[in-house]
């Protein structure tokens, strides 16, 4: 595993210079060099976008508005006093309500479990079911969410396509998918509940 790394550029940069010689692109090492410094090209505005990405993520974290938010928003929920369904659908939202302001899952699982868990398994739920429910708000809003580690790195590979795009190009071009998915997924997760089937092999929705 220590010499992956060169395996991986090896295995590429060879498939790629193969690919070049047949397409007739590559005419001599020189087009070589000139391609891989092409394709540089979008590590360098990557860099910088993820410069002051990491800044903004630093100060925020700083602050704890995250961690704030997400267990008071936990603690709203859980004097709501719902019903199953109502409860689960609350859930998703918050989950992916926070994750806009979280980048990390297993931070924003380890404040949100020691809640949910037991929340649910009063109501009969298992702990494989309520991280399935958070799975589905946490999964969502990636794409939208500016706290995402991969964020500026997308927003650097649209940018070589459009010189235009941004943040908010990125943002506006993904949010009508986020929308879809989250009602698509929500209410495959309450047909889920309706008709009590199991989550997967070995681990049912209830508690037995």
């Amino acid at each position: 595993m220590s010499g992956i790394v060169a395996l991986i550029f090896l295995s590429a940069s060879l498939a790629g210079i193969a690919y070049g010689i047949g397409a007739g692109s590559f005419k001599s090492d020189n087009d070589v060099m000139k391609g891989m410094a092409k394709s540089m090209e979008t590590l360098g505005s990557y860099i910088v976008l993820v410069f002051f990405a990491a800044q903004f993520v630093a100060y925020f974290n700083e602050t704890r508005l995250g961690l704030i938010l997400a267990i008071k928003g936990a603690d709203v929920l859980k004097a709501a006093d719902l019903g199953p369904i109502p409860l689960m659908l609350c859930f998703v939202l918050i989950s992916a309500t926070i994750n806009l302001i979280m980048g990390s899952a297993s931070a924003k699982w380890a404040i949100m479990a020691p809640v949910f868990i037991p929340m649910f398994m009063l109501l009969g739920y298992s702990p494989e079911f309520t991280q399935m429910a958070y799975r589905v708000g946490d999964s969502v809003t990636n794409i939208i969410s500016p706290m995402m580690s991969y964020f500026a790195l997308i927003v650097a590979f649209i940018a070589r396509y459009d010189k235009k795009a941004g943040i908010g190009t990125v943002i506006s071009t993904m949010l009508p998918y986020s929308i879809v998915f989250l009602i698509g997924w929500s209410a495959l997760l309450v047909i889920w509940v309706l008709l009590e089937l199991p989550i997967g092999p070995g681990a049912s929705m209830f508690i037995k």
